[in-house]
């Protein structure tokens, strides 16, 4: 496992906790000067508060996306005007408004709450199968490969319209590009390779477009959308949605294991699940930043001036566990449903995909206990992804 310590601070953790030194920044200055994590000697503001956060992702005109992307990361080659172009095609969080504007609202009516109720049975069936192989199979069991990971791959993959047989690939590709300790050069060659693949299949749709995300996105914005754009699109969501959901799935499961007195609150009380959900995804704040941003006037935030030019970026563990946001945050609570947290984000670049995340967790986790009323924790300690951008596990082995 690699050294919390040598992480950018607002990826540090301790397991489920931000690290001592992100609190302190949190509590002791709030906005706070930090290494860039473009390297070069530059610098960044690093925001740890609730209040502030917020503030920073809900003002797109004032802090707008930095143009920096992994292919301008320490040691990553040079890549032309025309290669940036392709890579930030489609990609709704490496672009602001108009164009963002322009682009979700064409995915927004696929991702409303009416639209994943449709789909609800389907998530069902794919749980219930994943569950039945865990149980055939018999205990102990590695939830990370058999029950987290699966689950969300299987639903995106169908959603998008992307072959299941093709998630070996595409999980390695993503686990690597997210994983801080890999050398730049491979993560950039990695992102021209998921795109490689992705343009592979959008031109499959775009010739026979089925009733998946996709082939919607062709027949009905076939063109108002380019063949980069389109591979933009289904790299993000491809990318998005099995990581994140994944990762609070391990983690959270994890979580519960650990609290046991909160399990049985939830399994004496089933209608919890939606605060648990809540709580669960503020307390645990996989995601750690989202991206950075660029300040484009003079800024004071917090207390600091932050010049026209300045990189920002967003703790969002520090803004979620601020006791400005709720008493006692760094308790793990389903009773309060985390009224407000950023773990979607905040402002135009909140998570378009929450809705079906939210339904994930609120089908899969009472699904588990119930499967599994014994679960427990084996000798084999968890195992900590403390070097991924998305925070998670990599093993999780339970018996029953």
């Amino acid at each position: 496992m690699t050294d919390s310590s040598v992480m950018p601070l607002h990826m540090r953790r301790v397991e489920f906790d931000p690290a001592p030194e992100l609190a302190a920044a949190r509590e002791e200055e709030g906005v706070k000067r930090v290494p860039s994590v473009y390297g070069g000697g530059a610098e960044a503001w690093l925001v740890t508060r609730y209040a502030d956060v917020r503030e920073v992702l809900g003002d797109a005109e004032r802090f707008k996306i930095a143009p920096q992307t992994i292919a301008r990361l320490p040691g990553a080659p040079e890549l032309t005007k025309e290669q940036l172009a392709k890579i930030n095609a489609g990609n709704l969080i490496g672009v602001d408004p108009p164009e963002h504007t322009r682009l979700r609202r064409m995915l927004t009516p696929e991702f409303t709450i009416r639209r994943m109720r449709r789909l609800e049975p389907r998530i069902k069936r794919i749980i219930d199968d994943h569950l039945d192989a865990i149980e055939a199979a018999g205990s102990p069991a590695d939830l990370v490969p058999t029950f987290a990971l699966p689950i969300p791959s299987l639903v995106i993959c169908e959603l998008l319209g992307v072959p299941y047989e093709d998630r070996e690939g595409f999980q390695h590709r993503s686990s690597r590009m997210l994983d801080m300790s890999v050398p730049a050069e491979e993560r950039v060659g990695l992102q021209f390779q998921a795109r490689a693949y992705m343009e592979d299949l959008v031109q499959r749709i775009q010739a026979d477009p089925g009733e998946d995300l996709l082939g919607m996105l062709v027949r009905e914005h076939g063109d108002d959308l380019t063949t980069d754009e389109l591979i933009g699109i289904g790299s993000l969501l491809l990318f998005a949605g099995h990581e994140t959901t994944s990762n609070m799935l391990s983690l959270g499961t994890l979580a519960l294991l650990r609290h046991p007195e909160q399990l049985e609150l939830l399994k004496k009380e089933p209608e919890r699940i939606d605060g648990t959900v809540e709580e669960l995804l503020r307390w645990l704040s996989i995601v750690n930043s989202g991206t950075t941003k660029v300040a484009t006037t003079d800024v004071e935030l917090g207390g600091k001036k932050i010049a026209a030019g300045d990189l920002v970026i967003c703790a969002l563990p520090a803004a979620n566990r601020d006791p400005g946001l709720m008493p006692d945050a760094d308790k793990f609570d389903l009773e309060r449903g985390a009224p407000g947290h950023v773990a979607f984000g905040h402002g135009v670049h909140h998570c378009l995909g929450a809705p079906l995340a939210r339904m994930e967790l609120k089908i899969a986790f009472p699904a588990l206990f119930q499967r599994f009323p014994g679960l427990r924790l084996t000798e084999n300690a968890p195992q900590f992804r403390s070097s991924s951008i998305v925070y998670g596990l990599s093993s999780l082995e339970v018996a029953w």
